[in-house]
């Protein structure tokens, strides 16, 4: 079961942002989980510049299955142009926890 869980990653520059990216997920079953990191101190490359920016790491809680819709879904609501995210494979686990992520995914 391990192989259908998977951590998605993203970040904003907004805690508010964050907070509504992370809530509309978990309505949506999208994710059954959702951490939000305290604010980071992120540098990037954009448009040939080194930039800075204080930024909130979200971590999704999902699976396999929910990842194409959990990621078309971030990229209508995310106000970057272009969105970190990217997936982290869940390579062990407790079998209560990874049963109740599939679960908490499961539409209806």
């Amino acid at each position: 079961m391990t192989n259908d869980i998977v951590i998605a990653q993203t970040t904003s520059d907004n805690e508010g942002q964050a907070t509504a990216l992370a809530r509309g997920a978990v309505e949506g079953k999208l994710a059954a989980g959702v951490h939000i990191d305290a604010p980071i101190t992120a540098f990037y490359r954009w448009k040939g510049k080194v930039e800075t920016a204080q930024e909130w790491r979200i971590s999704y809680m999902t699976t396999t299955d929910c990842l194409p819709a959990l990621e078309a879904w971030l990229h209508e609501q995310h106000p970057y142009e272009v969105p970190q995210w990217i997936t982290l494979p869940v390579t062990g686990g407790s079998d209560a926890y990874l049963s109740w992520v599939v679960e908490e995914t499961t539409q209806d």
